[in-house]
């Protein structure tokens, strides 16, 4: 898939079900799931002073990853948290991944419907191996603990230096034996994003 001048080399789906850490079995159990895109680079070796209309550009393709997302998923139904990321290679800047806030951000809430809270993110330079620690939070209500998570990313062939890895995650369900309190699920409102 070519999306403007960012030409994709590979897509990779990550899945982890989470039975168990220690406590009992939890039925059904929280599934989180990430899928990222190594990508060229166009901006790599070379500073240019408006990045901006690229975001534009990178819609198409968060799109295509937040369907692919859902549907290994198992459907839209229940999915309840998300974030987003990028590992800029080498030959790059933290900036040339700060281009998936808002592509990244608008293929999720186009795709997932009403999401009310803030995407939570991350961006980082980092040469091939490099790992990323995606946040995940609720959809519609920042404060609810349970939710405040991460699921770790990794390409050992990417990014090369003149590529950057995309990512968006989500999940069904908490972190598996969550009891900090704090808001819980049934007293969401979904009115401002944090309640």
């Amino acid at each position: 898939m070519q999306v403007a001048d960012f030409a994709v080399r590979k897509i990779v789906v990550q899945l982890e079900e989470i039975r168990h850490e220690g406590g009992p079995l939890v039925t059904p159990p929280p599934v989180r799931g990430a899928i990222y895109a190594i990508c060229a680079n166009p901006f790599a070796g070379r500073y240019i002073a408006d990045l901006q209309p690229a975001m534009e550009d990178l819609k198409p393709l968060a799109l295509e990853l937040t369907d692919r997302l859902v549907a290994a998923l198992g459907g839209r139904a229940g999915i309840d948290a998300y974030g987003k990321g990028a590992i800029v290679g080498e030959g790059g800047e933290a900036e040339h991944g700060a281009l998936w806030h808002v592509a990244g951000g608008y293929g999720m809430r186009e795709r997932l419907g009403e999401c009310r809270a803030i995407v939570p993110s991350v961006m980082k330079v980092g040469g091939m191996g490099a790992t990323l620690d995606m946040p995940l939070g609720h959809l519609n209500a920042a404060y609810v603990r349970s939710r405040f998570d991460a699921i770790t990313l990794a390409c050992a062939d990417g990014p090369r230096a003149n590529e950057v890895l995309f990512a968006l995650g989500m999940a069904r369900g908490g972190r598996v034996h969550s009891r900090m309190g704090g808001l819980e699920i049934d007293q969401v409102k979904g009115e401002d994003g944090l309640r």
